[in-house]
């Protein structure tokens, strides 16, 4: 692999595996999330699972297949910006507005990532990519604890949904979209929505007060949109690398340049040229 593509590697590794997500909603809120979840009412679980299942299907209607395809730069900061007041206005109304304002936010969400997809040379005509698309939403971060990390971490939720993604686009290809005739997209939007629902769980106890919620809104969906931002920028610049030296190549050079730096001592993330 050329050098200049080891350095976009290992900042595309860094930002995903040291990001973590529900860490940052955690300051706002104060507290752990699994702790600010036990203060709500136990119900909350469940309708936070179901929510986040029919804000995702939403989104893919709206954001994917409405979407110009053409190139373009994205557009990050006015999406910061639309997400961010759509969390105020449903942070004012307290956790009772998150089945109304999720939909909103999730698709601001997935137009971006999918801006940042076509500044990849993501086409968005292929069903790959919008799935792709939708996976990033499933990419909470994570940090590097030990030597074996890189065997548990982006390679593992990608791991954890290709059978999913594999099934639901070779489906949606003989079938066309429609939910009612394609349970493998359901499948698929179940499994990215376990790991979406754990932020949003957050989220919902950040917007638990209604005066405060509007404040915590509006910072806890500048935190999401942020994130799955650079999510999506790892994430398709590690796509991109796939389509030049394949996927196996990439992924064993992504563990090696995890392993390598969990070892180093260095805070700075080093690139490594050589196996």
């Amino acid at each position: 692999m050329q050098k200049t593509d080891l350095i976009v590697l290992t900042g595309a590794a860094q930002q995903l595996e040291s990001s973590n997500l529900a860490t940052s909603v955690s300051h706002i809120v104060g507290m752990p999330i699994e702790k600010a979840m036990s203060a709500l009412p136990g119900h909350w679980s469940n309708v936070v699972s179901r929510i986040t299942k029919k804000a995702l299907e939403k989104a893919l209607d709206t954001a994917l297949f409405s979407i110009n395809k053409q190139a373009s730069k994205p557009k990050n900061k006015i999406h910061s910006f639309f997400v961010g007041v759509s969390g105020a206005v449903g942070g004012s109304f307290g956790i009772g507005a998150l089945a109304v304002e999720l939909p909103v936010s999730a698709t601001i969400m997935l137009r971006s990532i999918a801006d940042i997809a076509k500044s990849y040379g993501e086409d968005l005509e292929e069903l790959d990519s919008k799935m792709a698309c939708l996976t990033v939403f499933a990419l909470n971060g994570g940090s590097v604890k030990n030597a074996e990390a890189a065997d548990t971490s982006y390679y593992a939720v990608r791991s954890f949904l290709t059978k999913a993604l594999g099934d639901t686009t070779n489906h949606i290809a003989v079938h066309g979209f429609s939910k009612e005739g394609a349970p493998l997209l359901v499948k698929l939007i179940n499994a990215v929505s376990t790991r979406f629902s754990i932020p949003v769980s957050g989220k919902l106890a950040a917007q638990s007060l209604p005066i405060i919620g509007a404040v915590s809104g509006a910072s806890v969906n500048w935190l999401f949109i942020r994130h799955y931002q650079k999510m999506a920028k790892a994430h398709f610049a590690i796509r991109n690398l796939e389509r030049s030296y394949g996927e196996q190549e990439v992924e064993r050079w992504y563990k090696a340049i995890v392993k390598y730096n969990y070892k180093s001592s260095s805070k700075q993330w080093q690139v490594i040229t050589s196996l």
